[in-house]
């Protein structure tokens, strides 16, 4: 799994909370209930919703919308797997993007699945059949109330799956309003890396900065150890620390990670309570 949406270059690992994930969005996206995914920041909500959606392959050619190339058949084919459309609401959304965006990508969506599963030669037939199964809306605690209306009234007319993601406690506003709630069939907490996956993480850490980790060395146990307590197992956290603990090896022409590496590399960052 990549650390953040500015490091998308680095290689995914499927972790456990990934594959929970996956597990709670197929079933959403099965019996067509609105689901709550819900995590501190930096979990990896955002991450895992993009990699289920393939949206990091598909997000340019839905955004610019422009002449079809032969590279695109292969983003046809990611989405056409997903069924899925990733939206992230503005700061401050409201209803009229709302109404502008949603239908614009799902109908973009719809035309890309299309071509995909549509046999060579075959006239398109109006209506077009709609294809996307599911929707997801990270940062659901920025939509208004209206904005939270229209996404039911949207998933009652197009009877496709929902998934809300947002930070802890917007599963208790959810339950504030009936309409919406009764409609919630699945709940989903995304939790931060724990023991050994965080081990296997870090394992995977060492070896992009070209070094082994030996847990039985004491002086890799100890920086592990050290990253542990700083970084409590967030993943955007993890990222950051280890962006900065690669600039002062190369600095230093250091070819370990140490204690000391990590608590320097520690006191360029700016952490706040997760």
């Amino acid at each position: 799994m990549m650390a953040d949406g500015s490091a998308r270059a680095t290689s995914f690992i499927s972790t456990q909370e990934h594959r929970r994930f996956t597990e709670f969005a197929n079933a959403v996206r099965k019996h067509r209930y609105i689901g709550l995914c819900h995590g501190m920041a930096g979990v990896g909500k955002t991450l895992s919703a993009r990699r289920y959606a393939r949206w990091d392959s598909a997000v340019d050619l839905l955004m610019t919308w422009g002449a079809r190339q032969e590279s695109d058949l292969k983003i046809y084919a990611d989405l056409a797997r997903a069924r899925a459309v990733f939206y992230t609401p503005t700061v401050g959304s409201t209803l009229r993007e709302l109404r502008q965006d949603l239908p614009r990508l799902l109908d973009r969506v719809d035309i890309c699945i299309d071509h995909h599963v549509r046999p060579k030669g075959q006239i398109v037939v109006s209506p077009r059949k709609h294809h996307v199964e599911l929707l997801i809306v990270d940062e659901a605690d920025r939509l208004s109330n209206t904005g939270l209306e229209y996404l039911r009234d949207l998933f009652d007319r197009k009877g496709i799956g929902l998934i809300l993601i947002g930070m802890p406690g917007i599963e208790k506003r959810m339950g504030r309003y009936a309409q919406l709630f009764s409609r919630v069939g699945f709940a989903h907490q995304y939790r931060p890396l724990q023991d050994e996956e965080l081990t296997f993480v870090l394992t995977r850490r060492w070896r992009d900065l070209g070094l082994a980790m030996d847990e039985a060395d004491f002086t890799d146990a100890q920086a592990v150890a050290t990253i542990v307590r700083i970084t409590g197992g967030n993943f955007r956290l993890l990222h950051r620390l280890f962006v900065q603990i690669e600039r002062i090896l190369r600095i230093n022409g250091l070819n370990a990670i140490t204690d000391d590496v990590v608590e320097a590399a520690r006191s360029t960052l700016v952490i706040g309570v997760t």
